[in-house]
C-alpha cells in the first residue's frame, strides 16, 4: 500500500485494532466527515483505546423542517433478534449498542415487525438512556396481531396511530425521531398515510417520517402532503435498482435523504457467508431468498472476489469496499449496516478512513457490472410488496 494511504497510528496500535477487527489502515478521507478517534472498548469499559474507530461528523437526511442530522453510518438493530440466525444474548447485544453510541453512531434503526416487537423492546431497553444524544427510528405498515406478523399490510390512519403509541411505549420515548412506512398498503393511498403522519407531527408524537421500498411516483404523492425526510430501500453493488427506477433521482430533486438497508447484502458482500452456510430455519429469512440458495451464492462469489481484489491493494476489506462505494455516491446517503460483533462494528466504522478516487470507484462499478448476478433478491410474495 502506498505510504500516503496509511493511517497515522502506531504499529502497536494498529496490530491491536487489527486483532480486534481485521480492519485496515488508510488516511482519513473526509467521507461523511468521519475519522478514527478515542472510544471505549465494550469488553473493558474502564479502559480507553485511542486507536478504536469513532465517528465524528454527520450527514443530513432531508431538507427544511424535515432535515435530520445523523452520523454518516447508522446501525441496523434488526439482526440482533430477527432473521439473522443465532445471536448473542440480550446483555451482549446491549453492550454492543452502547459501544456503538460511544463510538459516535447516532442513528439506530428498528421496526415493529422485527421479532415482531422484540427488536423494539431491545432498542428501548438499550438506547432510551441516550435520549437527546442519539435517535432510534422505527417502522409501521406490516400488520401484527397478538405479537405475530400476518403477512398483510395495514396503514389505515387508526392503525398508524395505534402502532405509533405502541412503538413509543416499547422504545420508551415521548416522540419518535422518524417513523417509516415499512411497506405500502395497497388499500390506503399514500396521500392518506402522509396526512396521518402530518397530524402526528403536529401532535408531537412523531418528528419526521420516511417510506420504504416505494416507487418514485408514490414518493412524489406523499411528499406533496407531508415532506419526507428519507427513503429506505435495499441498495448495494448487487442491487442497484434505485439508480434505474427514478427513486434516487426524485430524492435528489426533492431534497429527500436515502438510507440503504442491507448495504452489505445481508452479509454476503463481506465474505462471511457462502454456499456452505447453514441458516437457522426458525430465524433467518435468507434461506427463503433465491439469491441465497447454494448454487446462487456459489456463482455470486465472483462478485465478492472482485470486491476483495479491489480492497486488497488499498488495505480494505470487501465489506468496507461495499460501504465506501455507497458513501461516495451522495452526501445525503446514510447506510445502516447491522452486526452482532464488535469486530464488525470496528470494521464498518473504519470504512470512513479511506480516500479512494472517483475513477477507482468507477473501475469497481464496471468490474462488478460485468459479472451477472444470479438469483432474484426476493421470492414472489415479498417482491409483490415493493415498488408500489
Amino acid at each position: 500500500m502506498e505510504e500516503n494511504n496509511k493511517m497515522d497510528i502506531s504499529r502497536r496500535g494498529f496490530l491491536k485494532t487489527a486483532a480486534l477487527a481485521g480492519a485496515a489502515m488508510a488516511m482519513p478521507s473526509g467521507l461523511g466527515k468521519v475519522f478514527a478517534s478515542e472510544a471505549k472498548q465494550a469488553e473493558t469499559s474502564d479502559v480507553v483505546d485511542i486507536d478504536a474507530a469513532r465517528i465524528k461528523g454527520h450527514r443530513v437526511l432531508g431538507t427544511g423542517k424535515a432535515a435530520f442530522e445523523v452520523s454518516a453510518l447508522g446501525f441496523g438493530v434488526m439482526g440482533m433478534t430477527y432473521n439473522r440466525s443465532q445471536h448473542p444474548d440480550k446483555k451482549e447485544c446491549i453492550r454492543l449498542l452502547h459501544e456503538a453510541v460511544e463510538r459516535g453512531v447516532t442513528l439506530f434503526d428498528t421496526a415493529i415487525i422485527y421479532g415482531p416487537l422484540t427488536n423494539e423492546n431491545l432498542a428501548g431497553e438499550a438506547l432510551s438512556e441516550f435520549k437527546g444524544r442519539i435517535n432510534v427510528t422505527t417502522k409501521f405498515g406490516h400488520e401484527v396481531i397478538d405479537g405475530k406478523g400476518t403477512g398483510r399490510q395495514d396503514s389505515r390512519p387508526a392503525t398508524i396511530r395505534r402502532y405509533c403509541e405502541e412503538s413509543l411505549r416499547r422504545l420508551r420515548l415521548d416522540s419518535l425521531p422518524m417513523f417509516y412506512q415499512h411497506r405500502a398498503d395497497p388499500n390506503t393511498p399514500a396521500e392518506e398515510v402522509a396526512a396521518t403522519i402530518a397530524d402526528l407531527i403536529k401532535e408531537g408524537k412523531v418528528q419526521r417520517w420516511g417510506m420504504c421500498e416505494v416507487s418514485a411516483e408514490t414518493i412524489r404523492k406523499a411528499h406533496a402532503i407531508c415532506p419526507l425526510t428519507a427513503i429506505q430501500s435495499e441498495y448495494h453493488l448487487m442491487h442497484r435498482l434505485v439508480e434505474e427506477n427514478g427513486v434516487l433521482d426524485v430524492c435528489r430533486e426533492l431534497g429527500i435523504g436515502f438510507v440503504p438497508y442491507s448495504p452489505i447484502n445481508r452479509g454476503f458482500l463481506g465474505g462471511c457467508i457462502n454456499e456452505y452456510t447453514v441458516f437457522d430455519v426458525n430465524n433467518d429469512n435468507r434461506q427463503t431468498l433465491p439469491r441465497f440458495q447454494p448454487e446462487a451464492m456459489r456463482a455470486n462469489t465472483h462478485i465478492v472476489n472482485a470486491l476483495q481484489a479491489f480492497g486488497r491493494t488499498r488495505g480494505m476489506t470487501s465489506a468496507q469496499v461495499a460501504l465506501g462505494w455507497l458513501l461516495q455516491k451522495a452526501p445525503w446517503i446514510v447506510p445502516i449496516p447491522g452486526t452482532t460483533k464488535l469486530s464488525h462494528l470496528e470494521e464498518n466504522l473504519r470504512t470512513l478512513d479511506f480516500n479512494i478516487s472517483s475513477g477507482d470507484w468507477k473501475e469497481l462499478e464496471d468490474t462488478v457490472a460485468a459479472i451477472p448476478v444470479v438469483g432474484d433478491r426476493y421470492n414472489a410474495e415479498q417482491q409483490r410488496q415493493v415498488g408500489r
